[in-house]
């Protein structure tokens, strides 16, 4: 098949680019470069480009005859979506109507879409399910949820076929080594705390140590990049094969948290840097105590389990992507 990977550049995205392009698909990827690194494209034909370029858009499906679409592009950070909501609402809501659009326009009718937990806002019981009352607590998570109910109505009225994958906490690596994780600034714990093992950071931060958990500190489900890489190929797989459109949405975690202490201690035994430094800051508002996932509705409908759940080898393989990158600064 032929997939366009909007976002392709990114993280997520970058490691999504190569899982297609090893299984034999024609892979083109699509991205602004705004946050992500043309040095990660290293599977399939970039073309550099913006969301908002409604011409472009028209130019490239003109060109190409995709025979799906995955979404991983947009604004991401939460704090940023309180201070500057419309950039949100602009890059996750309306450019995801332009792509869309494009989509319909040149009948593509098979759409992955990069959801997020956050649009659950505070749970009300844990781990979290598909049913779970949907409350954004930020413009980020209610972008995302928009989206989500844009997708139902287009497959009402227009058949368009899409699967909405609510991401917990993605971390990790290609275990190979190519590419990883790499934001500016980075705001995920387990690359800020090898970032500090590795020297090119002083500190790590703890926002919070008097929740109640058992050592004090937010607990959340980290989900390995890989892993979130083959959900997205079964979703795409499960979609083809239904004879019927339908708008689909799957939570994605191992259903197992970890601390922010245990992320610390277990980074300090794969590193063998035991004298991190640690800060102990307030609690940041809008932060749950707990977020775990309940992924058997993609266990049962998709097939799909996690091939890594040990957090020690999610962190093995995020700090040999670190050690790679602080070698090239």
């Amino acid at each position: 098949m032929k997939i366009l990977v909007v976002g392709g550049a990114g993280y997520i995205g970058s490691h999504m680019a190569k899982m297609l392009s090893l299984k034999g698909h024609d892979v083109v990827i699509f991205d602004n470069l705004s946050t992500g690194f043309e040095k990660a494209c290293q599977y399939g034909q970039f073309i550099l480009g913006d969301l908002n370029n409604i011409s472009l858009l028209e130019s490239i499906f003109d060109e190409h005859r995709f025979d799906a679409v995955m979404h991983f592009a947009g604004s991401s950070l939460v704090g940023e979506s309180m201070v500057d909501p419309s950039r949100f609402y602009q890059n996750n809501v309306g450019n995801t109507l332009n792509l869309l659009d494009a989509m319909l326009q040149h009948q593509v009718k098979h759409f992955i879409f990069s959801s997020t937990a956050a649009i659950f806002g505070n749970p009300e019981y844990t781990p979290i399910d598909e049913s779970h009352p949907k409350q954004p607590i930020n413009p980020y998570g209610k972008s995302k949820l928009m989206v989500e109910q844009v997708l139902e109505d287009y497959a009402n009225a227009y058949g368009l076929s899409s699967v909405s994958l609510r991401y917990f906490n993605a971390c990790g690596a290609d275990p190979n080594g190519e590419i990883g994780e790499c934001h500016e600034p980075e705001t995920h714990l387990i690359p800020i705390v090898l970032q500090v093992a590795s020297g090119r950071r002083d500190h790590i931060t703890i926002y919070g140590n008097d929740y109640t958990t058992d050592d004090g500190t937010c607990i959340r489900d980290y989900i390995h990049v890989e892993d979130l890489c083959t959900a997205h190929d079964l979703a795409l797989q499960y979609s083809l094969k239904q004879t019927k459109p339908q708008a689909l949405e799957f939570n994605l975690g191992i259903g197992n948290g970890f601390s922010v202490k245990q992320v610390i201690n277990t980074a300090k035994n794969v590193t063998g840097v035991d004298s991190l430094k640690v800060i102990e800051g307030k609690r940041r508002e809008g932060d749950p105590e707990v977020l775990v996932a309940d992924a058997s509705l993609a266990l049962s409908t998709l097939g799909w389990k996690p091939a890594y759940t040990d957090l020690s080898t999610m962190i093995q393989h995020a700090w040999s992507w670190e050690l790679k990158l602080s070698k090239k600064l």
